[in-house]
Protein backbone atom coordinates (compact mmCIF):
# COMPACT_ATOMS: atom_id res chain seq x y z
CA UNK A 1 0.00 0.00 0.00
CA UNK A 2 0.96 3.69 -0.57
CA UNK A 3 2.60 5.49 2.18
CA UNK A 4 3.35 2.27 4.00
CA UNK A 5 6.42 2.96 6.98
CA UNK A 6 5.99 6.45 5.63
CA UNK A 7 7.38 8.24 9.55
CA UNK A 8 10.63 5.89 9.64
CA UNK A 9 12.53 8.11 6.71
CA UNK A 10 10.96 11.15 8.01
CA UNK A 11 11.28 13.76 10.58
CA UNK A 12 8.44 13.86 12.83
CA UNK A 13 5.72 16.50 12.94
CA UNK A 14 4.22 17.13 16.30
CA UNK A 15 0.52 15.64 16.83
CA UNK A 16 -1.56 13.93 19.03
CA UNK A 17 -2.11 10.03 18.54
CA UNK A 18 -5.95 8.82 19.03
CA UNK A 19 -6.88 6.15 22.25
CA UNK A 20 -7.44 2.69 20.45
CA UNK A 21 -9.77 0.25 21.92
CA UNK A 22 -11.54 -3.03 20.59
CA UNK A 23 -15.28 -2.61 19.39
CA UNK A 24 -17.66 -5.25 19.26
CA UNK A 25 -19.28 -7.42 16.25
CA UNK A 26 -22.45 -5.05 16.69
CA UNK A 27 -20.58 -1.77 16.12
CA UNK A 28 -18.92 -3.38 13.20
CA UNK A 29 -21.88 -4.00 11.51
CA UNK A 30 -23.00 -0.44 11.43
CA UNK A 31 -23.27 1.54 8.86
CA UNK A 32 -20.77 4.23 7.88
CA UNK A 33 -23.08 6.20 6.50
CA UNK A 34 -23.65 7.59 9.60
CA UNK A 35 -27.11 8.13 10.67
CA UNK A 36 -27.29 10.43 13.54
CA UNK A 37 -27.88 7.30 15.96
CA UNK A 38 -25.13 5.77 14.60
CA UNK A 39 -22.40 8.51 14.98
CA UNK A 40 -22.74 7.90 18.52
CA UNK A 41 -20.61 4.76 18.03
CA UNK A 42 -17.53 4.31 19.07
CA UNK A 43 -15.29 2.90 15.88
CA UNK A 44 -11.76 3.26 17.28
CA UNK A 45 -11.30 -0.07 16.25
CA UNK A 46 -8.78 -0.42 12.95
CA UNK A 47 -9.64 -2.57 9.89
CA UNK A 48 -7.07 -5.19 8.82
CA UNK A 49 -6.44 -3.11 5.65
CA UNK A 50 -5.87 -0.10 7.74
CA UNK A 51 -1.87 1.18 7.62
CA UNK A 52 -1.77 2.60 11.15
CA UNK A 53 1.88 3.65 10.78
CA UNK A 54 0.93 5.93 7.75
CA UNK A 55 -1.98 7.10 10.04
CA UNK A 56 -0.24 7.95 13.12
CA UNK A 57 2.23 10.04 10.79
CA UNK A 58 -0.42 11.60 8.30
CA UNK A 59 -2.13 13.12 12.04
CA UNK A 60 0.82 14.78 12.76
CA UNK A 61 1.47 16.41 10.02
CA UNK A 62 -2.08 17.90 9.51
CA UNK A 63 -1.74 18.58 12.96
CA UNK A 64 1.45 20.91 12.75
CA UNK A 65 0.39 22.29 9.82
CA UNK A 66 -2.90 22.77 10.95
CA UNK A 67 -2.27 24.11 14.33
CA UNK A 68 0.54 26.43 13.07
CA UNK A 69 -2.74 28.65 11.10
CA UNK A 70 -5.09 27.98 14.25
CA UNK A 71 -2.79 30.21 16.31
CA UNK A 72 -2.61 33.01 14.36
CA UNK A 73 -6.21 34.23 16.09
CA UNK A 74 -5.13 33.74 19.47
CA UNK A 75 -1.53 35.07 19.18
CA UNK A 76 -3.11 38.43 17.13
CA UNK A 77 -5.69 38.78 20.22
CA UNK A 78 -3.25 38.56 22.70
CA UNK A 79 -0.92 41.05 20.98
CA UNK A 80 -3.79 43.48 20.40
CA UNK A 81 -3.88 44.01 23.98
CA UNK A 82 -0.44 45.17 24.22
CA UNK A 83 -0.18 47.88 21.35
CA UNK A 84 0.23 50.88 24.11
CA UNK A 85 2.32 48.98 26.29
CA UNK A 86 6.32 50.95 26.41
CA UNK A 87 7.67 48.02 24.39
CA UNK A 88 4.98 47.04 22.51
CA UNK A 89 7.16 46.24 19.43
CA UNK A 90 9.69 43.93 21.35
CA UNK A 91 6.88 42.14 22.93
CA UNK A 92 4.69 40.99 19.99
CA UNK A 93 7.60 40.40 18.13
CA UNK A 94 9.15 38.09 20.99
CA UNK A 95 5.32 36.67 21.37
CA UNK A 96 5.07 35.86 16.86
CA UNK A 97 8.84 34.23 17.16
CA UNK A 98 7.90 32.08 19.65
CA UNK A 99 3.97 31.15 18.59
CA UNK A 100 4.68 31.55 14.72
CA UNK A 101 8.42 31.42 14.17
CA UNK A 102 8.47 35.28 12.24
CA UNK A 103 8.11 38.77 12.82
CA UNK A 104 5.50 40.32 12.63
CA UNK A 105 5.54 43.21 10.32
CA UNK A 106 7.47 46.14 11.53
CA UNK A 107 5.47 48.71 9.29
CA UNK A 108 2.16 47.93 11.53
CA UNK A 109 3.54 47.70 14.67
CA UNK A 110 5.62 51.37 14.56
CA UNK A 111 1.71 52.74 13.72
CA UNK A 112 0.05 51.35 16.54
CA UNK A 113 1.18 55.17 18.90
CA UNK A 114 -0.91 57.17 16.65
CA UNK A 115 -3.64 54.72 15.39
CA UNK A 116 -5.11 51.08 16.01
CA UNK A 117 -3.79 48.61 14.97
CA UNK A 118 -4.45 47.18 11.78
CA UNK A 119 -5.42 43.49 12.57
CA UNK A 120 -6.62 42.93 9.35
CA UNK A 121 -3.58 43.07 7.61
CA UNK A 122 -1.65 41.50 10.53
CA UNK A 123 -3.94 38.41 10.15
CA UNK A 124 -3.58 38.22 6.67
CA UNK A 125 0.72 38.59 7.41
CA UNK A 126 0.27 35.76 9.56
CA UNK A 127 -1.33 33.24 7.01
CA UNK A 128 1.10 34.28 4.15
CA UNK A 129 4.14 33.92 6.35
CA UNK A 130 2.54 30.67 7.99
CA UNK A 131 1.85 29.25 4.22
CA UNK A 132 5.47 30.35 3.05
CA UNK A 133 7.02 28.37 5.62
CA UNK A 134 5.32 25.37 5.53
CA UNK A 135 5.52 25.42 1.71
CA UNK A 136 8.90 25.57 1.43
CA UNK A 137 9.54 23.31 4.39
CA UNK A 138 7.33 20.67 1.66
CA UNK A 139 9.78 21.09 -0.68
CA UNK A 140 12.86 20.86 1.20
CA UNK A 141 11.83 18.14 3.28
CA UNK A 142 9.17 16.09 1.28
CA UNK A 143 7.28 15.06 4.75
CA UNK A 144 4.98 13.16 2.41
CA UNK A 145 7.32 11.38 0.30
CA UNK A 146 5.66 11.36 -2.43
CA UNK A 147 8.51 13.00 -4.91
CA UNK A 148 9.81 11.51 -7.80
CA UNK A 149 12.82 10.80 -6.62
CA UNK A 150 11.23 8.60 -3.62
CA UNK A 151 11.07 4.63 -3.50
CA UNK A 152 7.28 5.06 -2.96
CA UNK A 153 6.48 7.49 -6.10
CA UNK A 154 8.63 4.73 -8.32
CA UNK A 155 6.97 1.96 -6.88
CA UNK A 156 3.45 3.36 -7.74
CA UNK A 157 4.57 4.57 -10.94
CA UNK A 158 5.80 0.81 -11.51
CA UNK A 159 1.98 -0.27 -10.55
CA UNK A 160 0.11 2.37 -12.77
CA UNK A 161 2.01 0.77 -15.61
CA UNK A 162 1.70 -2.59 -14.79
CA UNK A 163 -2.58 -1.91 -15.00
CA UNK A 164 -1.55 -0.14 -18.07
CA UNK A 165 -1.70 3.23 -17.89
CA UNK A 166 1.06 5.42 -18.78
CA UNK A 167 -0.18 8.83 -17.08
CA UNK A 168 -3.02 9.66 -14.07
CA UNK A 169 -4.65 12.90 -14.55
CA UNK A 170 -7.06 13.59 -11.82
CA UNK A 171 -9.89 16.51 -11.63
CA UNK A 172 -11.08 17.07 -7.80
CA UNK A 173 -13.59 19.95 -7.01
CA UNK A 174 -11.51 22.99 -5.95
CA UNK A 175 -13.46 22.97 -2.51
CA UNK A 176 -11.05 23.11 0.38
CA UNK A 177 -12.63 19.78 1.58
CA UNK A 178 -11.09 17.58 -1.17
CA UNK A 179 -7.33 19.17 -0.91
CA UNK A 180 -6.25 15.96 0.41
CA UNK A 181 -7.96 13.67 -2.44
CA UNK A 182 -4.59 12.78 -3.40
CA UNK A 183 -2.23 12.32 -0.20
CA UNK A 184 -4.52 10.85 2.33
CA UNK A 185 -8.03 9.82 0.54
CA UNK A 186 -6.48 7.78 -2.47
CA UNK A 187 -3.04 7.59 -0.66
CA UNK A 188 -1.25 8.55 -4.17
CA UNK A 189 1.83 9.79 -3.68
CA UNK A 190 1.67 12.93 -5.39
CA UNK A 191 4.18 12.94 -8.06
CA UNK A 192 2.53 10.19 -10.11
CA UNK A 193 -0.18 12.48 -10.18
CA UNK A 194 -1.53 15.53 -12.72
CA UNK A 195 -3.93 17.01 -10.48
CA UNK A 196 -5.84 20.26 -11.61
CA UNK A 197 -8.82 21.46 -9.61
CA UNK A 198 -12.00 22.97 -10.58
CA UNK A 199 -14.97 24.07 -9.57
CA UNK A 200 -17.64 21.44 -9.18
CA UNK A 201 -14.71 19.36 -10.67
CA UNK A 202 -15.58 20.45 -14.22
CA UNK A 203 -12.37 20.82 -15.68
CA UNK A 204 -11.22 22.41 -19.07
CA UNK A 205 -11.53 19.87 -21.91
CA UNK A 206 -9.17 21.56 -24.42
CA UNK A 207 -6.39 22.50 -22.28
CA UNK A 208 -6.52 18.83 -20.81
CA UNK A 209 -6.14 17.38 -24.49
CA UNK A 210 -3.43 20.01 -24.76
CA UNK A 211 -2.23 18.18 -21.79
CA UNK A 212 -2.61 14.59 -23.35
CA UNK A 213 -1.28 16.15 -26.51
CA UNK A 214 1.93 17.01 -24.47
CA UNK A 215 2.09 13.54 -22.75
CA UNK A 216 1.73 11.56 -25.63
CA UNK A 217 4.70 14.19 -27.23
CA UNK A 218 7.19 13.03 -24.85
CA UNK A 219 6.24 9.73 -24.99
CA UNK A 220 6.93 9.82 -28.64
CA UNK A 221 9.99 11.96 -28.54
CA UNK A 222 11.78 10.83 -24.85
CA UNK A 223 10.16 7.74 -23.85
CA UNK A 224 8.56 9.06 -20.75
CA UNK A 225 6.85 7.80 -18.68
CA UNK A 226 7.06 5.00 -21.72
CA UNK A 227 7.37 4.93 -25.61
CA UNK A 228 4.64 5.23 -27.31
CA UNK A 229 4.84 1.59 -28.24
CA UNK A 230 3.50 0.62 -25.38
CA UNK A 231 0.01 -0.65 -24.73
CA UNK A 232 -1.02 2.14 -22.04
CA UNK A 233 -3.85 4.55 -21.56
CA UNK A 234 -4.16 7.85 -20.08
CA UNK A 235 -6.20 7.45 -17.41
CA UNK A 236 -8.40 10.80 -16.70
CA UNK A 237 -10.19 10.90 -13.46
CA UNK A 238 -13.33 12.87 -11.99
CA UNK A 239 -13.54 12.97 -8.12
CA UNK A 240 -17.23 14.75 -7.06
CA UNK A 241 -18.13 15.30 -3.75
CA UNK A 242 -21.07 14.59 -1.45
CA UNK A 243 -22.07 14.61 2.43
CA UNK A 244 -23.59 11.79 3.96
CA UNK A 245 -24.81 13.62 7.25
CA UNK A 246 -25.90 16.79 5.26
CA UNK A 247 -26.62 15.88 1.41
CA UNK A 248 -29.14 19.09 0.82
CA UNK A 249 -26.80 21.81 2.25
CA UNK A 250 -23.38 20.87 2.44
CA UNK A 251 -22.82 18.71 -0.61
CA UNK A 252 -20.84 20.52 -3.60
CA UNK A 253 -22.34 24.36 -3.84
CA UNK A 254 -21.34 24.67 -7.57
CA UNK A 255 -23.82 21.85 -8.17
CA UNK A 256 -26.43 22.72 -5.95
CA UNK A 257 -25.33 20.44 -3.23
CA UNK A 258 -27.25 17.80 -5.40
CA UNK A 259 -25.41 14.90 -5.65
CA UNK A 260 -27.07 13.46 -9.38
CA UNK A 261 -26.31 16.42 -10.29
CA UNK A 262 -22.40 16.61 -9.36
CA UNK A 263 -21.76 13.05 -10.78
CA UNK A 264 -23.97 13.29 -14.41
CA UNK A 265 -22.10 16.67 -14.53
CA UNK A 266 -18.10 15.03 -14.00
CA UNK A 267 -19.34 11.95 -16.14
CA UNK A 268 -20.36 14.34 -18.94
CA UNK A 269 -16.60 15.89 -18.71
CA UNK A 270 -15.18 12.97 -19.31
CA UNK A 271 -16.98 11.86 -22.37
CA UNK A 272 -16.04 15.12 -23.42
CA UNK A 273 -12.89 14.60 -23.48
CA UNK A 274 -12.62 11.20 -24.70
CA UNK A 275 -14.88 12.44 -27.39
CA UNK A 276 -12.30 15.20 -28.63
CA UNK A 277 -9.38 13.05 -28.27
CA UNK A 278 -11.73 10.48 -31.15
CA UNK A 279 -12.36 13.31 -32.97
CA UNK A 280 -8.77 14.61 -33.41
CA UNK A 281 -6.87 11.45 -32.79
CA UNK A 282 -9.06 8.56 -33.85
CA UNK A 283 -10.07 5.30 -32.44
CA UNK A 284 -10.13 7.12 -28.53
CA UNK A 285 -6.01 7.64 -29.23
CA UNK A 286 -5.31 5.26 -25.66
CA UNK A 287 -7.70 7.13 -23.21
CA UNK A 288 -9.82 5.14 -19.76
CA UNK A 289 -11.94 7.42 -17.69
CA UNK A 290 -13.24 6.94 -14.35
CA UNK A 291 -15.56 8.81 -12.12
CA UNK A 292 -15.35 9.15 -8.42
CA UNK A 293 -17.46 10.07 -5.36
CA UNK A 294 -16.27 11.35 -2.02
CA UNK A 295 -17.76 11.62 1.04
CA UNK A 296 -16.39 14.80 2.58
CA UNK A 297 -17.93 13.91 5.74
CA UNK A 298 -15.90 10.49 6.18
CA UNK A 299 -13.72 10.27 3.32
CA UNK A 300 -15.12 7.14 1.99
CA UNK A 301 -15.56 6.82 -1.98
CA UNK A 302 -17.98 5.31 -3.86
CA UNK A 303 -16.48 4.28 -7.39
CA UNK A 304 -18.34 3.97 -10.64
CA UNK A 305 -16.31 1.07 -12.36
CA UNK A 306 -16.03 1.29 -16.12
CA UNK A 307 -16.53 -0.81 -18.56
CA UNK A 308 -13.66 -1.80 -21.21
CA UNK A 309 -15.19 0.91 -23.05
CA UNK A 310 -15.39 3.75 -20.67
CA UNK A 311 -19.32 2.78 -20.03
CA UNK A 312 -20.39 4.13 -16.24
CA UNK A 313 -23.53 4.02 -14.85
CA UNK A 314 -24.56 6.83 -12.75
CA UNK A 315 -26.71 5.17 -9.64
CA UNK A 316 -24.31 2.08 -9.90
CA UNK A 317 -20.94 2.17 -7.49
CA UNK A 318 -19.19 0.27 -5.04
CA UNK A 319 -19.60 2.29 -1.66
CA UNK A 320 -16.19 1.80 -0.15
CA UNK A 321 -18.35 2.27 3.56
CA UNK A 322 -20.57 -0.71 2.83
CA UNK A 323 -17.07 -2.78 1.81
CA UNK A 324 -14.98 -1.39 5.34
CA UNK A 325 -18.34 -2.95 7.33
CA UNK A 326 -18.35 -5.95 5.21
CA UNK A 327 -14.47 -7.07 5.35
CA UNK A 328 -13.88 -5.44 8.61
CA UNK A 329 -14.06 -9.41 10.72
CA UNK A 330 -11.45 -10.65 7.60
CA UNK A 331 -8.24 -11.03 7.53
CA UNK A 332 -5.96 -8.83 5.01
CA UNK A 333 -5.79 -11.45 2.11
CA UNK A 334 -9.08 -12.26 2.18
CA UNK A 335 -10.32 -8.54 2.43
CA UNK A 336 -8.44 -7.56 -0.92
CA UNK A 337 -9.91 -10.75 -2.53
CA UNK A 338 -13.54 -9.32 -1.21
CA UNK A 339 -12.67 -6.02 -2.64
CA UNK A 340 -11.22 -7.52 -5.98
CA UNK A 341 -13.95 -9.73 -6.88
CA UNK A 342 -16.67 -6.78 -5.51
CA UNK A 343 -14.34 -5.01 -8.42
CA UNK A 344 -14.70 -7.75 -11.08
CA UNK A 345 -18.35 -7.57 -10.97
CA UNK A 346 -19.52 -3.93 -10.28
CA UNK A 347 -19.03 -2.64 -14.07
CA UNK A 348 -22.22 -2.94 -16.35
CA UNK A 349 -20.02 -4.80 -18.81
CA UNK A 350 -16.65 -6.39 -19.35
CA UNK A 351 -13.96 -4.17 -17.23
CA UNK A 352 -10.62 -4.24 -18.06
CA UNK A 353 -7.99 -6.59 -15.66
CA UNK A 354 -5.76 -3.16 -14.64
CA UNK A 355 -8.85 -1.48 -14.35
CA UNK A 356 -9.72 -4.17 -11.35
CA UNK A 357 -6.28 -4.08 -10.32
CA UNK A 358 -5.94 0.11 -9.77
CA UNK A 359 -9.87 0.52 -8.15
CA UNK A 360 -8.88 -2.87 -5.99
CA UNK A 361 -6.01 -0.66 -4.85
CA UNK A 362 -7.94 2.76 -4.55
CA UNK A 363 -10.18 0.66 -2.17
CA UNK A 364 -7.71 -0.53 0.01
CA UNK A 365 -5.98 2.55 0.84
CA UNK A 366 -9.18 4.45 1.19
CA UNK A 367 -9.75 2.04 3.60
CA UNK A 368 -7.02 3.24 5.79
CA UNK A 369 -8.26 6.78 5.39
CA UNK A 370 -11.71 5.97 6.15
CA UNK A 371 -10.38 4.64 10.00
CA UNK A 372 -7.99 7.59 10.20
CA UNK A 373 -11.06 9.33 10.11
CA UNK A 374 -12.84 7.25 12.52
CA UNK A 375 -9.51 7.28 15.30
CA UNK A 376 -9.11 10.85 14.75
CA UNK A 377 -12.76 11.73 15.53
CA UNK A 378 -14.73 8.92 16.33
CA UNK A 379 -17.04 9.42 13.50
CA UNK A 380 -17.23 11.83 10.91
CA UNK A 381 -15.47 15.04 10.73
CA UNK A 382 -16.49 18.01 13.18
CA UNK A 383 -16.41 20.65 10.52
CA UNK A 384 -18.98 19.08 7.86
CA UNK A 385 -18.67 22.63 5.91
CA UNK A 386 -15.70 24.79 4.67
CA UNK A 387 -13.26 25.79 7.29
CA UNK A 388 -10.42 26.85 4.65
CA UNK A 389 -7.41 29.19 5.64
CA UNK A 390 -6.75 30.90 2.16
CA UNK A 391 -7.61 30.93 -1.35
CA UNK A 392 -4.75 29.60 -3.75
CA UNK A 393 -4.90 31.41 -7.29
CA UNK A 394 -2.85 30.56 -10.15
CA UNK A 395 -0.69 27.44 -11.33
CA UNK A 396 1.07 25.34 -8.86
CA UNK A 397 0.43 24.75 -5.15
CA UNK A 398 2.09 20.83 -5.24
CA UNK A 399 2.19 21.12 -1.61
CA UNK A 400 -1.10 21.59 -0.89
CA UNK A 401 -2.44 18.29 0.97
CA UNK A 402 -4.63 18.86 3.57
CA UNK A 403 -8.02 18.85 4.06
CA UNK A 404 -9.81 22.52 5.14
CA UNK A 405 -6.55 24.55 4.48
CA UNK A 406 -6.88 25.73 1.09
CA UNK A 407 -9.65 26.71 -1.63
CA UNK A 408 -8.25 26.27 -5.00
CA UNK A 409 -9.04 28.59 -8.04
CA UNK A 410 -6.01 27.23 -10.96
CA UNK A 411 -6.19 29.73 -13.61
CA UNK A 412 -3.91 31.51 -16.21
CA UNK A 413 -6.52 34.78 -15.89
CA UNK A 414 -8.80 35.84 -13.82
CA UNK A 415 -11.81 36.00 -16.54
CA UNK A 416 -11.38 32.70 -17.13
CA UNK A 417 -11.23 31.38 -13.88
CA UNK A 418 -13.94 33.82 -12.74
CA UNK A 419 -16.73 31.35 -11.72
CA UNK A 420 -14.18 29.01 -9.63
CA UNK A 421 -12.77 32.57 -7.81
CA UNK A 422 -16.34 33.87 -7.04
CA UNK A 423 -17.26 30.71 -5.14
CA UNK A 424 -14.03 30.72 -3.23
CA UNK A 425 -14.79 34.60 -2.04
CA UNK A 426 -18.70 33.67 -1.54
CA UNK A 427 -17.10 30.86 1.28
CA UNK A 428 -14.47 33.16 2.58
CA UNK A 429 -17.54 35.80 2.86
CA UNK A 430 -19.16 33.42 5.07
CA UNK A 431 -15.88 32.12 6.65
CA UNK A 432 -14.00 35.30 7.05
CA UNK A 433 -15.13 38.61 6.81
CA UNK A 434 -18.54 38.03 8.76
CA UNK A 435 -15.79 37.85 11.24
CA UNK A 436 -14.42 41.17 9.82
CA UNK A 437 -11.24 39.02 8.74
CA UNK A 438 -9.70 39.51 5.35
CA UNK A 439 -9.71 37.18 2.38
CA UNK A 440 -5.79 36.07 2.11
CA UNK A 441 -5.13 35.49 -1.42
CA UNK A 442 -2.26 33.66 -2.54
CA UNK A 443 -1.54 33.92 -6.09
CA UNK A 444 1.39 31.41 -7.27
CA UNK A 445 2.45 30.92 -10.51
CA UNK A 446 5.26 27.84 -11.00
CA UNK A 447 7.61 27.40 -14.02
CA UNK A 448 10.12 26.08 -15.49
CA UNK A 449 13.42 27.47 -15.21
CA UNK A 450 14.81 25.65 -18.06
CA UNK A 451 12.58 28.00 -20.27
CA UNK A 452 14.44 31.21 -20.71
CA UNK A 453 11.58 34.34 -19.75
CA UNK A 454 10.43 32.55 -17.57
CA UNK A 455 10.84 33.55 -14.50
CA UNK A 456 9.89 36.86 -15.57
CA UNK A 457 6.65 35.80 -17.46
CA UNK A 458 5.26 34.09 -14.27
CA UNK A 459 6.52 37.39 -12.29
CA UNK A 460 4.12 39.50 -15.00
CA UNK A 461 1.31 36.69 -14.59
CA UNK A 462 1.12 37.16 -11.07
CA UNK A 463 1.24 40.88 -10.97
CA UNK A 464 -1.95 40.76 -13.87
CA UNK A 465 -4.05 38.21 -12.14
CA UNK A 466 -3.22 40.80 -8.75
CA UNK A 467 -4.44 43.87 -10.69
CA UNK A 468 -7.60 42.02 -11.89
CA UNK A 469 -8.78 40.49 -8.69
CA UNK A 470 -7.98 44.29 -6.90
CA UNK A 471 -10.49 45.30 -9.89
CA UNK A 472 -13.20 42.29 -9.64
CA UNK A 473 -13.42 42.44 -5.83
CA UNK A 474 -12.86 46.32 -5.48
CA UNK A 475 -14.92 47.36 -2.18
CA UNK A 476 -13.21 44.24 -0.40
CA UNK A 477 -9.43 45.63 -1.16
CA UNK A 478 -10.70 48.93 -0.23
CA UNK A 479 -11.93 47.91 3.12
CA UNK A 480 -9.05 45.67 3.96
CA UNK A 481 -10.86 42.82 3.78
CA UNK A 482 -9.25 40.93 0.89
CA UNK A 483 -5.25 40.34 0.89
CA UNK A 484 -2.89 39.69 -1.33
CA UNK A 485 0.58 37.04 -2.01
CA UNK A 486 2.26 36.78 -5.10
CA UNK A 487 4.63 33.68 -5.23
CA UNK A 488 6.56 32.04 -7.94
CA UNK A 489 8.49 28.77 -8.11
CA UNK A 490 10.83 27.01 -10.06
CA UNK A 491 9.20 23.69 -10.75
CA UNK A 492 12.50 22.08 -11.68
CA UNK A 493 13.87 23.01 -8.34
CA UNK A 494 13.26 21.69 -4.75
CA UNK A 495 14.07 24.88 -3.42
CA UNK A 496 11.75 27.84 -1.56
CA UNK A 497 8.88 29.96 -3.65
CA UNK A 498 10.43 33.49 -3.93
CA UNK A 499 8.24 36.40 -3.33
CA UNK A 500 7.46 38.96 -5.56
CA UNK A 501 4.61 41.27 -4.37
CA UNK A 502 2.01 41.62 -1.59
CA UNK A 503 -1.06 43.92 -0.82
CA UNK A 504 0.77 44.17 2.20
CA UNK A 505 4.05 45.42 1.22
CA UNK A 506 4.66 49.33 2.45
CA UNK A 507 5.74 50.13 -0.88
CA UNK A 508 2.39 48.90 -2.55
CA UNK A 509 -0.42 51.48 -3.41
CA UNK A 510 -2.70 48.89 -1.48
CA UNK A 511 -1.03 49.13 1.66
CA UNK A 512 -2.11 49.98 5.22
Amino acid sequence: MAYRNLAKNVSSFRGPTAPRKRYSTAELSTPLSLTASERSKDFSSPHPLTDLTSNKYLQSYESEIKGSFDRIVPLLKRVSTLQHEQDFIKQAQEISRDQLGFDLPIHLLEKAWVRPLDMRALFAWCVFQTHKHYSDKFFELDPLQGSKENSEAKSFQSFLSDCGFHLLDVSPCSDGRLAHSIAYVLRIPFSTVRRRSHAGALFDVEQTVNRWIKTEHYRYREGVPNTAHSPTRYLKVVTYHFSSIDPEHQGCAAHGSNDEVAASAGLQRLLDFRKAIENSFCCGASVDLLLIGIDTDTDAIRVHVPTSDGTMALDEWISVADLYKETCLLSAQDALRKIRETVETAAPGKIDAGMVSFITRLIANNISQVDYVLQLHNGPYPDAGHAERFIGVGIGFKEVHLRNLTYFSHLDTVEEGAPDLDVGVKIFKGLNVSRDLPIPVVIRFDYSGKVPGARERSISDCHRVNEAISTRYQQLVADGLLHTFLTIRDRDQNGPSETVGSSLDPSSTGAH
